[in-house]
């Protein structure tokens, strides 16, 4: 019997991620989840249960494109110019954020929310992993000032997606702002 309710909770869980991507990439962050729930075939506490807060629900959905981006930053890593390594990286992140709805609320820090798990922001922890290498080194080559942190970044980043999410060229009007903002991170 328990075997079967852990293989129930797991096509639940399949059933509701799937669902969820696609309400995501349609409405963005602010997405039903009592959509996601009924599409789901699902109770609303089967949702709240599996992701027990909406960050939580988000950061499942952007993990894969999360993954991505670590692994872009691999393999960029000790490779050409440090500063233009680094701003090749960072104009992923500033792509895949416009493109992917939801993506960049889930990158959000909020550090007002007390230190439990659940509030634990992984894709924001991730994709700050990801960038330490590329930054760390931009730094000491002197091609970024020593008092930015990945945290900035990623900041930064979310922050010029989600002024821009409702410009008629998203992707434009984001890449304009990164690029002012980027004579920002020189020293």
């Amino acid at each position: 019997m328990a075997d079967r309710q852990r293989a129930d909770a797991r096509r639940n869980y399949a059933r509701i991620l799937a669902v969820a991507e696609e309400e995501v990439a349609a409405h963005g962050a602010a997405a039903s989840l009592e959509q996601i729930a009924r599409t789901a075939g699902v109770g609303s506490a089967t949702v709240r249960r599996h992701f027990p807060t909406r960050r939580a629900l988000l950061q499942a959905v952007s993990l894969e494109r999360i993954d991505a981006l670590r692994v872009r930053a691999e393999e960029l890593d000790g490779t050409g110019d440090s500063r233009d390594v680094l701003l090749e990286w960072l104009d992923h992140v500033v792509a895949y954020c416009v493109a992917a709805r939801g993506l960049a609320p889930a990158l959000m820090r909020d550090d007002t929310e007390e230190p439990h798990p659940v509030h634990e922001n992984s894709c924001s922890a991730a994709v700050e992993r990801a960038a330490e290498p590329l930054l760390r080194r931009a730094v000491r080559d002197g091609a970024v000032a020593e008092a930015v942190t990945a945290g900035d970044l990623i900041a930064l980043i979310v922050g010029i997606v989600l002024a821009t999410e409702h410009h008629a060229d998203p992707t434009a009007a984001a890449d304009r702002l990164f690029r002012l903002a980027v004579d920002g991170l020189s020293p």
